[in-house]
C-alpha cells in the first residue's frame, strides 16, 4: 500500500523524482539504466557472456552499475595517484579486476563458510580479505572469468554476494553475540534472518533511491552503531509487553551526516520484517531520486520529522498503529566491539580479536576457522568494527586459543591503538580514494605501540581515503578525512583533514572540526603523540577524549 501525496515533493522549487509524485521518468544517468533494467538481471550476462568472453565485453552500465547488486565493484588501477581521483574518466581508474563483497549478514559465519571464502581467497584472490565495518568480508584482484565458480562454491553454503552492493537493502547488521550474551535484552537473529530471507534478491526492493542499510540487535551494549543506519531495531524492554525493539530511521554520515531518529514505536521480534519492509517501501516510494547526493533516507526524514515518518508508516504501509516505547537505556558498557574474552550464558566464553584496520588475509581466515573448530563450535562472528570473535569456546580451551590467534596476529588483549583503530578501504584498490588508508593505519598503530605503550584509554582512530566516510570518521575520537594538496616544492602530497571528539553511545555527537586543522599523512604519529599527550595532562578524572576535545581550546588540538 502506498500514498500519493496531493503534490510533488520538492527541493528547490524542483521535482524531487520521488515515484510517490506519479511520474517516473528517470532524472539522472543512475535512474535510467536502473529502469532499463533491473539490477538483478545482471547475473545471467556474467554467467553466460562476460565471464567467457572477458571483462573488455562489459558495457559500462553493467560494469560500474548493475554489477554492483552482485557484490562487484571494479577495483583502482595500481599506480593511480590522489590528484587523478576526480579528474580521470571512470574507465581510466578500472583495473580488470573486481572487489567481491560477501555478505555475513548478523556477522554469522560457520566454520565451513570462514574456509570456504578463505580457500576462494587464496585461490582466486591473492590472498586477499578485508573484515568491514558492515560485517562483511572483501575480496579483491577478482578476474570476471572466476566469478560463476566463485558464486558456485560460495552458495553451496549457503552465502551469497546478492545484494552486497548497489541501491539496494545492504548487508543486515547484527549483534555479533546474539543468542549467547548473557545480557542481551533478545535475539534478533529471526528477524535478520526473515528479512534475508523474504526480501534480499527480490525485485521488490532491488530498485532503491539509494543504498538502504539495517541494524538489528538485542544487546545493551548498543553494539551495531544504530545512530548511523537508515534503519536500525534497538533491544529495549517494554514495561507491559516486555523485550522488543525501539525503532530508530534516518541516520548516516558521509558529506552530510545526520543521526537517525527515533519514531518512539516498540516492535515484538515476530513484527520486524513487516516494519522493516514498511520503512524500506517509503524509501523506495517516496526517496528522492533526482540528486544522487539528496538520494538517502536521512534526507526524507529531515523533511519530514518522525512525527509525519511514523505517521505514514502507519497509516499507508502497516494499516495499523504502532506502540509506543521506551528509549534504550544507555549502553551497559563502553566498549561495544567485543574484543577480549567474555562469559557466554551457557557457560563458554567467545574471544574476540584486533586485525589491524580490518585487515587480513586468506591464509589468516582458514586458520581461524581451524582453530575455531579444534577449540569451539566453529562458529565466527564478525563485528560492526572491523573485529573477529570466535564464539562458543569451552573455558579451559580458551588459553590455547588465544596463543593460535597470537600467532596469527590477532591479539585478544591489543593496545588501546589497534583495538580503536578502523579504516576503510583507501587508494590500494578504490576508485574513490585519494590517499592509503590500511597501511597508514598499520604504521600510526605501530609507532603508536613504540612511542606510549601503557597507554590505557580507549581511542578511537578511524581513517577513511575520501569524503563519504565508509569508515565512519564524524563518530570517532581522531577522524581522518583524507585528501591530496599541492606542497610548496610542486609535490602532490597525502594530507588527512582532521575531526576531533565523535562518538555513538551514552552520548552521541558528531566530531568538532577546527581552524581547517589538517595533517600531512607522514605526520601523523607525530600529531596524534601530541595530541595523546595533551589530553593526559588537561583530562578531569574520568573524562573521555571526546569531551575533551569538545571543551580543549584549539591551540590543544594542534
Amino acid at each position: 500500500m502506498t500514498q500519493t501525496p496531493t503534490r510533488p515533493q520538492r527541493q528547490s522549487g524542483k521535482a524531487t523524482g520521488a515515484w510517490a509524485d506519479g511520474d517516473r521518468t528517470p532524472l539522472n544517468p543512475n535512474e535510467e539504466f536502473k529502469q532499463a533494467d533491473d539490477g538483478l538481471n545482471v547475473r545471467a550476462r556474467i554467467e553466460e557472456v562476460y565471464s567467457r568472453d572477458g571483462f573488455a565485453s562489459i558495457p559500462g552500465e553493467d560494469l560500474r552499475g548493475r554489477m554492483r547488486w552482485w557484490g562487484l565493484y571494479t577495483q583502482r588501477k595500481p599506480g593511480i595517484d590522489g590528484g587523478k581521483t576526480a579528474t580521470l574518466d571512470p574507465s581510466e581508474l578500472d583495473a580488470e579486476y573486481f572487489m567481491l563483497r560477501v555478505r555475513s549478514d548478523g556477522g554469522a559465519l560457520t566454520g565451513e563458510q570462514l574456509r570456504t571464502i578463505a580457500r576462494i581467497s587464496t585461490e582466486y584472490a591473492r590472498d586477499t580479505a578485508d573484515v568491514t565495518d558492515r560485517q562483511n568480508i572483501q575480496l579483491h584482484w577478482i578476474r570476471i572469468e572466476d566469478v560463476p565458480a566463485i558464486w558456485e562454491r560460495l552458495e553451496a553454503v549457503g552465502l551469497t554476494t546478492a545484494e552486497a552492493c548497489g541501491d539496494t537493502p545492504r548487508v543486515i547488521l547484527g549483534s555479533p553475540v546474539a543468542g549467547i550474551a548473557a545480557d542481551e535484552v533478545l535475539d534478533g537473529t529471526p528477524a535478520v534472518r526473515e528479512i534475508l530471507d523474504r526480501y534480499i534478491g527480490s525485485p521488490e526492493f532491488s530498485n532503491l533511491p539509494r543504498k538502504f542499510k539495517t541494524a538489528i540487535s538485542g544487546s545493551p551494549s548498543l553494539d551495531v552503531a544504530h545512530e548511523v543506519n537508515d534503519i536500525s531495531f534497538v533491544g529495549v524492554e517494554h514495561p507491559e509487553h516486555g523485550p522488543g525493539f525501539d525503532l530508530w530511521v534516518g541516520g548516516g554520515l558521509s558529506t552530510n551526516p545526520m543521526f537517525a531518529q527515533r519514531l518512539g514505536a516498540w516492535v515484538p521480534l515476530d513484527e520486524v520484517a513487516e516494519v522493516w519492509k514498511g520503512v524500506v517501501s517509503i524509501f523506495r516510494d517516496h526517496g528522492y531520486r533526482r540528486l544522487r547526493n539528496r538520494a538517502r533516507l536521512k534526507f526524507l526524514m529531515a523533511d519530514w520529522g518522525p512525527e509525519r515518518f511514523r505517521e505514514v508508516l502507519e497509516k499507508d504501509y502497516l494499516g495499523r498503529a504502532l506502540l509506543d516505547g521506551p528509549a534504550p537505556q544507555p549502553p551497559s558498557a563502553h566498549r561495544r566491539d567485543h574484543v577480549g574474552v567474555h562469559a557466554q550464558k551457557d557457560g563458554s566464553v567467545w574471544v574476540g580479536v584486533a586485525p589491524v584496520a580490518g585487515r587480513v588475509s586468506g591464509t589468516t581466515l582458514y586458520a581461524v576457522a581451524e582453530l575455531a573448530e579444534r577449540h569451539g563450535s566453529g562458529r565466527v562472528r564478525l563485528t560492526a568494527h572491523q573485529k573477529l570473535l570466535v564464539l562458543d569456546v569451552p573455558a579451559d580451551q580458551a588459553d590455547a586459543l588465544q596463543a593460535g590467534l597470537d600467532e596469527l596476529g590477532l591479539p585478544a588483549e591489543p593496545s588501546e591503538w589497534r583495538r580503536g583503530m578502523m579504516a576503510c578501504t583507501g587508494i590500494e584498490f578504490c576508485k574513490l580514494a585519494l590517499v592509503e588508508t590500511k597501511a597508514r593505519a598499520g604504521t600510526v598503530i605501530a609507532e603508536m605501540e613504540r612511542r606510549l605503550p601503557e597507554f590505557d584509554v580507549p581511542f578511537s582512530i578511524h581513517i577513511n581515503g575520501c569524503p563519504n566516510s565508509c569508515a565512519r570518521t564524524q563518530v570517532a575520537d581522531i577522524g581522518l578525512k583524507g585528501m591530496v594538496q599541492t606542497d610548496d616544492e610542486g609535490n602532490l602530497v597525502e594530507i588527512f583533514q582532521v575531526h576531533l571528539g565523535g562518538g555513538l553511545g551514552t552520548e552521541p555527537q558528531l566530531a568538532r572540526k577546527t581552524r581547517a586543522l589538517k595533517v600531512r599523512a607522514e605526520d601523523l604519529p607525530d600529531y596524534v603523540e601530541r595530541l595523546a599527550g595533551r589530553f593526559l595532562e588537561q583530562r578531569d578524572g574520568a573524562e573521555s577524549f571526546a569531551h575533551w576535545a569538545h571543551r580543549a581550546e584549539e591551540d590543544d588540538l594542534r
